[in-house]
């Protein structure tokens, strides 16, 4: 009579460790699918009131991370080619230039996001902001 009670009860742990891990599993995924539903949009207005002339960290804050970025690199031979404008050069501070890229983050209509949206910083400041579906 023992060995079926505990018979019983290996398949009763068995079965509540599998129901366990399914709930564990079902509130993981739902979670998951919650933050990509919560990922906010914009519209082009609300973004270009939002960013512009705002700092890198404030962008970064509200944005996170984003998928890609670039520096400006001045070109060989560019002081040359500027001529007279780059004997000022020696005098003047440098810029540093920087595009952030994030991806479908500000619509073009209520149902549609821009592929590519870019902000271009020039010293930790936003100057430029772009949006595009061509790239």
């Amino acid at each position: 009579m023992q060995l079926i009670t505990n018979n019983t009860m290996n398949k009763t742990v068995k079965n509540l460790c599998f129901a366990l891990a399914a709930a564990v599993l079902f509130t993981t995924s739902l979670g998951q699918a919650q933050a990509a539903g919560d990922k906010k949009t914009y519209t082009e207005d609300q973004f270009l009131n939002a960013f512009s002339g705002k700092s890198q960290k404030v962008v970064s804050a509200k944005l996170g991370t984003p998928y890609k970025k670039e520096s400006s690199v001045k070109p060989e031979g560019a002081t040359g080619f500027l001529g007279k404008v780059g004997a000022d050069e020696k005098n003047s501070k440098r810029v540093n230039v920087e595009m952030w890229y994030y991806k479908n983050l500000v619509n073009y209509d209520p149902r549609h996001t821009y592929k590519e949206t870019e902000i271009t910083f020039v010293n930790e400041k936003v100057m430029n902001i772009a949006f595009f579906n061509n790239r």
